[in-house]
């Protein structure tokens, strides 16, 4: 009988991360701390949707399932660090970022779902943009 979690399509996704990523990381022969960075985070994913999912109040499982959206988008930067220290190209990551966005989209639903709100990425929105440009600007 399968664990609870292991229905989960957004922990299947988190699987499929897992085993292309370690591809990835074996093929990248240059010495740097993302490659195991990447790994730890991309296990987190997982770890954390298959805890969060055991959790039994609706605040329990919202912490790890946001845990889990932060692992997604930190394996998204080591595989943007990965591609800017020239480990690897930008096409060699591109089905790991479709991995990974789908992840965070499912992610965001469940704890919208859940009463929870997150910060949305909201890729290609301008107005977003303008507005974090604001911000940087204002902090300086």
């Amino acid at each position: 009988m399968p664990f609870h979690h292991e229905k989960l399509t957004v922990y299947k996704r988190a699987l499929e991360f897992a085993a292309w990523s370690q591809h990835l990381i074996e093929s990248v022969n240059k010495k740097t701390s993302t490659r195991d960075h990447l790994e730890r985070s991309g296990d987190s994913i997982a770890l954390n949707i298959a805890e969060g999912n055991g959790k039994f109040s609706q605040e329990d499982r919202a912490r790890f399932f946001q845990i889990a959206h932060g692992s997604a988008l930190e394996s998204a930067a080591c595989l943007d660090l990965l591609v800017a220290r020239r480990c690897c190209a930008d096409d060699a990551i591109k089905k790991g970022k479709a991995i990974l966005e789908e992840i965070v989209r499912m992610l965001f639903k469940m704890l919208d779902q859940l009463g929870c709100r997150i910060a949305e990425d909201s890729v290609g929105d301008r107005a977003d943009e303008e507005e974090e440009e604001e911000v940087a600007e204002d902090a300086a």
